[in-house]
């Protein structure tokens, strides 16, 4: 069985690459994949979570930006604001993950991949996305 969080954890990754390299999609999901051990169903799961925050990036963008405080998208951390794409399109828009759930796997990866601050700022951001979008 595939663990979930290898699930998120390759799609964050693929999420931050994108942002570095501005490749297409499909081209950079490979790209790190073929860098990261990934097994055919880690890569599977995770490209379908990967291709629907791609797709919906606007929209989560906005939700990202409505709740946060003092931080506008473009100065965030690319780990941070990946973290919260992947966080976000889990809440919002994948019906099988309690948003809760996308929370706290979104500060189990922050405490992986994230600096200092991470954490704490990844949960304000998600927290008001989950009172004021999910709730409401």
């Amino acid at each position: 069985m595939v663990k979930r969080r290898k699930i998120r954890e390759l799609a964050v990754q693929a999420l931050f690459a994108l942002e570095i390299c501005k490749g297409k999609p499909d081209d950079t999901f490979d790209l790190v994949c073929d860098n990261f051990i990934a097994g055919k169903d880690t890569r599977l799961f995770s490209k379908q979570l990967f291709l629907g925050v791609c797709s919906r990036k606007g929209r989560i963008d906005e939700l990202i930006a409505a709740a946060s405080r003092n931080w506008r998208i473009e100065r965030m951390p690319l780990v941070d604001l990946s973290i919260l794409r992947l966080a976000v399109f889990e809440m919002i828009f994948v019906d099988d993950v309690p948003p809760k759930v996308a929370i706290d796997e979104a500060l189990e990866i922050g405490k992986r991949f994230g600096g200092e601050k991470s954490v704490p700022f990844l949960n304000g951001v998600l927290d008001r996305v989950y009172k004021d979008i999910v709730l409401s």
